[in-house]
């Protein structure tokens, strides 16, 4: 795999290829690979910072971070994806990684939350998330409410 080279963007600082490029990998993912009609653009992404990883001038990899108060209590990483071009080499891990790197950047080192994909729960625990509450559904999808303390 070539280097990513990771961008950590405020929305009014997004180019209109950046916010293109971020909408067509999360609705490729999101709604079309995982059958799942709902409405993306949520008013949030105007508010939160975004975290591309770029390969070869493709996004390959791609996370929303959230201040606290705007998702849950504190800062949150929402929107983690990853084109399935570049599944199986471990981007996610470094995504992860690198979101958990820019909120403490970003939002001090504070705990984080996510609403994870509940198949996703042991992927996250290997980063310091812990499961909090009852399984839930959202947009018909298993999610399960989930800290990492810092």
């Amino acid at each position: 795999m070539s280097t990513i080279h990771w961008s950590l963007l405020k929305f009014e600082s997004l180019t209109s290829i950046d916010c293109y490029e971020i909408l067509q990998l999360r609705s490729a993912i999101f709604v079309v690979e995982q059958q799942c009609v709902y409405l993306d653009m949520d008013n949030k992404d105007q508010q939160s910072w975004h975290l591309l990883g770029k390969i070869d001038g493709q996004l390959a990899a791609y996370t929303r971070l959230l201040p606290a108060g705007l998702a849950f209590t504190h800062c949150s990483i929402g929107r983690v994806v990853t084109a399935s071009t570049f599944r199986r080499a471990g981007l996610g891990k470094l995504l992860m990684a690198e979101s958990i790197q820019c909120c403490e950047k970003l939002f001090g080192k504070g705990p984080i939350e996510i609403g994870a994909q509940l198949y996703l729960e042991k992927f996250y625990q290997s980063f310091g998330f812990n499961s909090v509450g009852e399984i839930y559904l959202e947009d018909g999808i298993e999610h399960i409410h989930m800290i990492r303390m810092a």
